[in-house]
């Protein structure tokens, strides 16, 4: 059985961090140790929260406990998400060094949640470059949307021929498997969003119809499918087709039942047996 320690953010009311993540997880079939960076009321986006922010000791007290237990040998990845200080940072990388000498085999996904096209960086200022320096060269996955990859390396990518060159810098500095979310073309329809999911060796592309809502925590929700079903199969193309099958799936749900948070309970079989069957086109 597959293990992911999944270190983010968690709120009551709706699906964001690991409020989206470790429930997709455990429908999913992956045994899930959730480790909560903070614990809000709802998310920031509604203007106003409640609740406590955890500091970088108290996660990695956490981390040490489930290591007390013996635990960390049977995890087979370390997923992270927004990091809302270089502190936690550090103690997430930490924690993700300690579960590898635990399990030598053990990979690390980090999603640079750090901004978007749009909206710009949204992040207390020195993450993204603490992200860029620091977490990205030390992490096997890294799950950036197509504006976060471009920061990461500098680039600007319009075309999926300049987005193969732009993941290509970014495995140079470290990671082996890139996945770029929400990542838009000049040549594809406008009525449509992909994803790229590369190695060094191979990259696939898939592509779905773009839904007219912004769905908050549908990034961390495509962190989490991608990284489950790497880590069973080993198989970059399939990951991704069965990632967009299952984002897509619930992102149309939460569509139909005019919900601002994700369906995800509405739409849990969908984790499981997704509507959509998408295909994936091998770009190299």
């Amino acid at each position: 059985m597959t293990t992911i320690l999944s270190i983010q953010s968690s709120v009551a009311y709706g699906h964001v961090g690991n409020s989206a993540a470790a429930f997709a997880l455990m429908r999913l079939g992956v045994e899930t140790f959730p480790v909560l960076t903070v614990h809000y009321s709802n998310t920031t986006s509604y203007g106003s929260w409640k609740g406590p922010v955890l500091s970088a000791t108290d996660v990695m007290d956490v981390v040490t406990g489930i290591d007390e237990r013996e635990a960390l040998t049977s995890v087979n990845g370390v997923l992270s998400g927004f990091q809302g200080s270089q502190e936690m940072g550090k103690t997430i990388l930490a924690a993700a060094a300690l579960t590898k000498q635990r399990n030598p085999s053990a990979l690390y996904c980090c999603d640079p949640v750090m901004g978007d096209e749009g909206r710009g960086m949204y992040v207390a200022e020195g993450i993204p470059e603490f992200l860029r320096d620091h977490v990205v060269p030390q992490a096997d996955i890294v799950t950036p949307n197509q504006y976060e990859l471009d920061f990461l390396t500098g680039a600007e990518t319009h075309t999926t021929e300049e987005l193969l060159v732009a993941v290509d810098e970014l495995i140079t500095q470290g990671p082996s498997t890139v996945l770029v979310t929400s990542a838009l073309s000049d040549s594809a329809p406008a009525d449509s969003i992909s994803m790229v999911a590369a190695t060094s060796d191979e990259a696939y592309l898939a592509t779905t119809p773009r839904l007219n809502q912004v769905f908050t925590g549908s990034g961390d929700l495509t962190s989490a499918m991608f990284f489950a079903h790497l880590l069973e199969t080993g198989n970059l193309g399939e990951s991704l087709k069965k990632t967009a099958d299952i984002v897509y799936s619930i992102l149309e749900i939460t569509t139909q039942l005019g919900r601002r948070e994700l369906a995800l309970v509405q739409g849990q079989d969908l984790i499981v047996n997704p509507s959509h069957d998408f295909e994936v086109e091998r770009l190299r």
